[in-house]
């Protein structure tokens, strides 16, 4: 989750002059309905809970969707370390499934760390293997996509932009075949996908109809790009988002996951970063993804209580 990479661009500002275009097509490709939920007739944000929001209170899968359900969200994006713990111990895909429809909820994303853009050819083929399991057993859940985070890299190794790209692609391929979307994840600082410009570059690159970008607030800040970057997006290219916030202190260069904060009580532009997707009709499932012991001190109701309250007063502030 940091320091830097050479990519195979000369520069922030060379490759967006030169990527616009591509850019552009990412953003108007679709109707800007497609990937916005409605009510009578109008977009609005789902609000949905990332699973390691509650993580440190030690419940398993099914108390998790119970918290989402009970504390009136719309979606959930649980772990896939969690979910095979869950059927390890003897739980069925099943159950959880009926528990996620009893509560009206859908699971817009999950996380998983499969290592699909490792250099290693063996390496990367049993990374896509675990790929396929997470995108069957999240197909089996009635999920949408998955994170495609750029895990399991050696440090010191070097993965060009390119690289990346084509194997972004065929991840991509082999979720045309479960029926579940991969979506390019940038880590801030990350040596391989450590900024916003580098994701996009490996979504367009890889030259696929449904890539698409998972971006995060946190990671946007740690890895020093801004948010302006989202008008040169669109409802095809952001589905899905990570909210959270960050303190002023400790600084960028060392604020880590557990500094994360609830949307809105830390000096992050969240009601821009809100306004920015409206304004490109972008209306991505909003996640609250938080690593915070504080909040995992708490009880999990209480927290992703909060956590939802937090997330409705930036919308609202965004929208008035």
């Amino acid at each position: 989750m940091s320091s830097n990479s050479s990519p195979s661009f000369t520069g922030r500002r060379d490759f967006l002059a030169g990527s616009g275009l591509a850019i552009g097509a990412l953003a108007s490709g679709f109707q800007q309905t497609a990937f916005a939920d409605t009510v009578s007739g109008e977009k609005r944000f789902k609000f949905c809970l990332n699973m390691s929001t509650i993580r440190g209170q030690e419940l398993d899968a099914a108390g998790e969707i119970e918290v989402a359900g009970k504390a009136g969200y719309d979606a959930i994006e649980p772990w896939f370390r969690k979910l095979n713990d869950y059927v390890e111990k003897g739980g069925k895909i099943e159950e959880l499934k009926k528990r996620i429809d009893d509560h009206g909820l859908t699971v817009e994303s999950a996380i998983g760390f499969a290592k699909w853009v490792v250099n290693d050819p063996a390496e990367r083929s049993a990374g896509l293997e675990e790929a396929k399991r997470d995108m069957d057993m999240i197909a089996r859940l009635g999920g949408k996509r998955i994170a495609a985070p750029p895990a399991g890299v050696p440090g010191g190794e070097v993965v060009t932009l390119d690289d990346a790209a084509d194997r972004y692609r065929a991840l991509l391929e082999l979720g045309d075949e479960m029926g579940v979307v991969p979506q390019v994840e940038m880590w801030g600082g990350n040596p391989t996908i450590g900024t916003v410009e580098k994701a996009l570059y490996v979504a367009i690159r890889a030259n696929h109809p449904k890539a698409c970008f998972l971006g995060d607030v946190f990671h946007t800040y740690k890895g020093g790009c801004g948010f302006e970057s989202i008008l040169l997006m669109g409802p095809r290219t952001l589905q899905h988002y990570h909210m959270n916030d960050y303190p002023a202190d400790p600084p960028r260069e060392t604020i880590k996951d557990a500094d994360r904060v609830f949307p809105g009580d830390g000096i992050a532009p969240v009601v821009e970063v809100i306004r920015n997707f409206m304004a490109v009709g972008a209306y991505p499932s909003l996640s609250l993804e938080l690593f915070n012991p504080a909040y995992w001190a708490m009880p999990a109701d209480k927290c992703a209580r909060i956590g939802l309250e937090k997330m409705k007063e930036v919308v609202a502030k965004a929208m008035a």
